[in-house]
Parts: C-alpha cells; structure tokens; sequence
C-alpha cells in the first residue's frame, strides 16, 4: 500500500514539474515582479520619499479602495497591524473576548492578545474552510445571553465584543450569513481577507461585508510590498481613526510633534506602497493565471484519490494557496515527506489554534470539521506561471 501511494505521490510531483517546466526547488508561492516595480522603486529613491509620506501610499489607498468598491483603504505595515488597529477600533479592550476560529493562521490570535483580549474557537464548515455560520449560531444561543445591546458570555461573564472570520486560502467563507447572526448579538464583525485579495462572494469583494476588513501583502501573497496590509470601510470616521493610530497618533502639524493618544507606527512606508502599486498593476492577469492553474490541478487530481478543493457556491475565489484534502493524516504526511524530500516545496495546514501552548485553555466548541481538515489539508504549489 506504502509503494502504491509513493508512486501515486510521484505522478503527483512529476505533474507539478511539468506544470512549472523545471527540475529545481519549486516553492510553495513566490511573488512575481514583471511590471513597473523597479521603474516606481527608482522614483522612491531618486525624491527621497521612502517613508511613510509619499504619493505611492496615497495612490495605493486610492486604488485598492477603487478595485474592492469601499470608499476609503488605510495602508499599514501589515496584515497583523491591520487586526490589532481594527479591535482597537471595534472597542476591543482587556478581559473581552472575541471570536474566530481554530483553523487558522496565528495573526487573528496575536492581535487579539495585543488588545489583552481572549479569543474563543469556533468551527469551520469543510467546504469553505472558514467560520461556521451553523457553528456560530449554535454557540451564541447556548452559551451567551444578550444585556443592554451587550453579548455576554454565561460561562466566564466577558463580553464577547468581536468576531474575526478568515476567508481561508483565498476561499470565501459564508460571510453574509455570519454577519447577520453577529448583528442579532450586538457583536462587532472584522472580516480577514488576508488571503483573499481578488476573492468575491455574491459578487462583492471580500472584506467588504462588515464594517472593517483587512488584507494582506506579506511576501507570499498574491500580490506583495514584502510586507504590508491595509484596512478596508465605507465609514469615513473610521479611516480617520486608524490612519491617525497608525501614524503614531500625531496631531498634524508643520512642525511640532504633538500625540494625543498612545498611537502605533503602523504606516505602510512609500518604499513598500511603490512595489505594491508595480504590483496591483498586474493583479487581473495574475488572478486569471491562478484560476488557470487551478483549473489544471482540478483536472489532474480528478480520477484520483486525493480531492482537489475547488471554489465554494457563490464564490469566485483566487485560489491564492491550492488545497489538497488527503485521506488521512498518515497519509497527509507521507505526501508531505515525499513531496519535500524532492524539492517539492508543500505545506500542512496550521497547527489548530488550540493547540498552542498560548491558547490551550481557550473555550472552544467540539471544532470536529477543523480537526478533521487539519489531518487532511496539504497546499500545494500556487504561483503564477510567466
């Protein structure tokens, strides 16, 4: 049976070196740089402005608002500070708590500790990936109760302030559903788009359902400043807010430096926005030559074994990092092994959030699909083909 599944897993690598037409190291996602990013990366040097002031950052905001249909973007440093900028302005405080899920990437995690909250881990539905309006539901009816427009948790009596759904690899979740349980409950919903910049549900860009979205540029994303993210809303007092918090909170001025609150320099350097300008330039073709790769893997893995993860309903996905569901974790494993071994970079899915040391006593539900999917998902290869 081993032999069988190593030489299924060798027609599997041999079809991705044919895909990518190289024998080399084939990485996981690199990012693609064949636009204007060396021509505007000149501009930056050449005027000096390579920090937070310059007009690559103004035109970026401009542009990624005009692309996902939100009246105002705030560029930031990254995804991460994007999160913990947005708590702050849900209200998150110390001692509340805020829900998102187990499978996860740890960033959701990290800013709700920056804001000295609690999280709390909800399932994932298996054909999305992403939080569970079935699971959501049922744990706000069973567990919390509502006093004075406030959702209070019975069992540790915080209030349950926000809630952090993740669009999982690019994947849209059932977002609208999930926005109107969280509306019944007085919970502030922050969409992670992380992932899915070019992902639409119903026809809307993601992170555009709720109040706040976020959207990441880190270096494997599907277009990339090396770092960076942004914060998305149609609410102009919001914008304000999160660009003055992330600009250390100065009052502006010609020349004094005067803050009126504790702020963050969380500001998406010029340097950063000109690469990503280069980059969202190249976005349409970049999309249609994801979904082109998908289309070869779904093909690929059709008569198999392994399960190729296509698209959910009513989404239009941008297939940033392609999922294969194996049968098992020994199976997932020997997959992984053989796979890298050859110089065939994949990757597991994150280690469940609650099983980190720093989340191991966080209230959960039974979380059965997000532990069945992690002994399961492999990603795949993903980067666009020159």
């Amino acid at each position: 049976m081993k032999k069988r599944n190593n030489d299924k897993i060798l027609k599997t690598i041999n079809f991705i070196k044919s895909i990518y037409n190289q024998n080399k190291f084939i990485p996981l996602h690199e990012p693609k740089f064949i636009g204007n990013e060396k021509k505007y990366l000149n501009i930056c040097v050449d005027t000096t402005f390579v920090s937070t002031v310059g007009k690559f950052v103004d035109s970026f905001e401009e542009k990624i608002a005009k692309y996902t249909k939100v009246k105002y973007a705030v560029a930031t440093t990254n995804g991460t500070s994007a999160l913990h900028i947005s708590l702050m302005l849900a209200g998150v405080q110390q001692d509340d708590e805020v829900i998102t899920q187990s499978f996860n990437f740890i960033a959701s995690c990290n800013a709700i500790s920056y804001c000295k909250a609690k999280p709390i881990f909800i399932d994932v539905d298996k054909d999305t990936m992403g939080l569970s309006p079935k699971s959501l539901k049922l744990f706000l009816e069973k567990n919390t109760k509502i006093i004075n427009k406030r959702c209070i948790n019975k069992k540790t009596k915080k209030i349950i302030k926000a809630c952090i759904p993740m669009h999982s690899y690019g994947h849209p979740c059932r977002i609208d559903e999930i926005k109107k349980i969280l509306e019944r409950h007085h919970i502030f919903l922050i969409e992670d788009a992380a992932e899915s910049l070019g992902s639409f549900y119903k026809n809307r860009h993601t992170g555009t359902f709720g109040k706040l979205g976020v959207i990441s540029f880190n270096g494997n994303k599907i277009i990339t400043a090396g770092g960076g993210g942004c914060i998305l809303t149609n609410d102009k007092i919001f914008a304000k807010k999160a660009k003055h918090l992330t600009t250390t909170a100065k009052i502006p001025h010609e020349w004094d430096f005067y803050h009126d609150k504790i702020g963050y320099n969380y500001r998406m350097p010029n340097l950063n926005a000109a690469l990503l300008l280069a980059q969202l330039e190249n976005l349409k073709y970049f999309l249609k030559n994801k979904r082109e790769l998908a289309k070869r893997y779904e093909g690929f893995f059709k008569d198999t074994d392994i399960d190729f993860f296509e698209e959910p309903e009513n989404c239009k996905s941008n297939y940033w990092l392609n999922v294969l569901i194996l049968k098992n974790k020994a199976r997932r494993d020997q997959f992984l092994q053989k796979t890298n071994s050859i110089g065939v970079m994949t990757r597991p899915a994150w280690i469940l959030m609650n099983n980190l040391p720093m989340f191991k006593n966080i209230q959960c539900d039974n979380l059965k699909n997000s532990k069945w999917l992690f002994e399961r998902v492999v990603n795949i290869p993903s980067s666009v083909i020159l």
